[in-house]
């Protein structure tokens, strides 16, 4: 007869370490994360976990660290079948002479579906359960979403200049919006204003911009101070800085997220923190580009919550952010000459919690709590390369990479499970890149 005292469950994950993010700072060692249905009900020692709870699903990981799954709190997802055009190139003449000319000539509704749903493919076998999108066509991306199975919130793109997808600012609002109703109802995707940058959206767009944002209660991600010649256009048009000018039309709150923000001076600085806003920090689409390196020991000692992205791929090339992660502490390291920069410990929260944080969506993934949705990320670090291992979040900034994620739940579902896909077809994705591989080499 079976024990009364004993709850039937979805799945247990037992484990040799899980790092939840909060308690922060902790490390657990011998553990089991109980799931029921899409969320966490318990995390308890795993030779307790049979007394009180059964399931036909338990994983037994003896070599194993499970964290929240990774957010990648900045990408342009359909952007990876532009891999590796227009490389070596700095920022201006990359968007003006190759990249704005391609997108002209080649993003549709299908490109974005095709591009996203292999950018997700990639993303998810990176350990990757959630990303920040920003791109055109948000309707195409969200089928990609969907069919991934993967958790993400998409930007409603808006700029002042004619594209394929729409012709001013009132059209790109218009159709994001609409767009928008699509995916409202679905538990996995949530939405944000996305205005491009402060030089391509004038102060009519970003004011409706904002009245839209807060009727709906909407995020706002926007790039800002990308370069330094962004900056002194903006001194020249608008006599401002663009982060004094966004403050001044009411853009700057904790629910916008400057993404790059290379250079800030210190009236940058206070702005941001006393908006409480957060920074997306892009190392390598920034080092690719030349555009620089954002200072993030001082955006840190000002309080600023800071997260990571990768940008999209033509920028990038990859969509691995614990490489983007690696490479971002380093950097804060030489740049400081303090080795105690950007530690482990905060490496991984930036990856979970404080991309969720910048979301608006920390009470509902980033952690490892009961209560929140089962997205979780799991490594394996059985490897000659991961050998011997005395402190597993050092092992995950400093040792890993993306080739030892083994398993990957999203919202309680098995999505990635040792090079398979529980809701993608891997062989599909590839022809689909090999195919546009094939259009564009022929037609460029």
């Amino acid at each position: 007869m079976a024990d009364p005292q004993v709850q039937h469950v979805s799945t247990i994950i037992s484990a040799k370490w899980i790092c939840p993010v909060r308690p922060h700072n902790i490390t657990l060692e011998d553990h089991s994360i109980v799931i029921d249905q899409d969320r966490i009900i318990d995390i308890i020692e795993t030779k307790k976990v049979a007394s009180l709870y059964q399931t036909q699903e338990h994983f037994q990981f003896h070599h194993h660290i499970v964290t929240p799954g990774l957010i990648n709190a900045h990408t342009h997802a359909a952007m990876n079948l532009f891999r590796g055009f227009a490389d070596d190139q700095p920022l201006h003449t990359w968007l003006n002479e190759s990249i704005w000319p391609l997108e002209k000539k080649w993003v549709t509704p299908d490109f974005v579906y095709e591009g996203t749903l292999i950018a997700c493919a990639e993303m998810l076998k990176s350990g990757v359960t959630t990303f920040n999108e920003m791109y055109f066509y948000p309707e195409a991306a969200s089928r990609a979403i969907k069919q991934s199975g993967m958790r993400a919130n998409i930007g409603l793109f808006v700029m002042d200049y004619p594209s394929n997808y729409a012709n001013d600012g009132d059209d790109y609002l218009m159709k994001g919006l609409e767009a928008r109703d699509g995916w409202r109802d679905d538990a996995l995707i949530t939405s944000s204003l996305a205005p491009h940058a402060p030089y391509s959206v004038s102060d009519k767009t970003l004011s409706q911009v904002l009245t839209y944002a807060n009727q709906l209660n909407l995020t706002m991600h926007m790039h800002v101070h990308e370069t330094e010649d962004e900056i002194q256009e903006s001194l020249k048009q608008y006599q401002l800085r663009p982060i004094e000018r966004l403050n001044r039309l009411g853009i700057l709150s904790p629910q916008f997220m400057a993404v790059h923000s290379v250079y800030l001076n210190e009236e940058d600085l206070t702005i941001l923190s006393k908006e409480s806003a957060s920074v997306i920090h892009c190392p390598v689409s920034n080092l690719k580009l030349g555009s620089g390196m954002a200072d993030i020991s001082t955006l840190q000692k000002h309080g600023i919550n800071i997260c990571i992205g990768t940008d999209g791929s033509a920028s990038n090339n990859k969509q691995d952010l614990l490489h983007d992660m690696q490479l971002a502490s380093l950097l804060a390291k030489g740049l400081t000459k303090n080795p105690a920069t950007l530690n482990a410990k905060t490496s991984l929260e930036m990856m979970t919690i404080n991309a969720a944080k910048a979301l608006g969506l920390d009470d509902r993934i980033g952690s490892i709590e009961k209560g929140k949705y089962a997205d979780l990320t799991v490594f394996n670090m059985d490897h000659i390369s991961t050998l011997p291992m005395y402190d597993p979040m050092s092992h995950l900034i400093y040792a890993a990479s993306r080739e030892e994620v083994s398993h990957v739940w999203v919202n309680g579902i098995l999505q990635y499970e040792e090079g398979h896909f529980a809701s993608m077809d891997i062989q599909a994705c590839k022809d689909i890149a090999l195919r546009w591989q094939l259009k564009l080499k022929q037609n460029i």
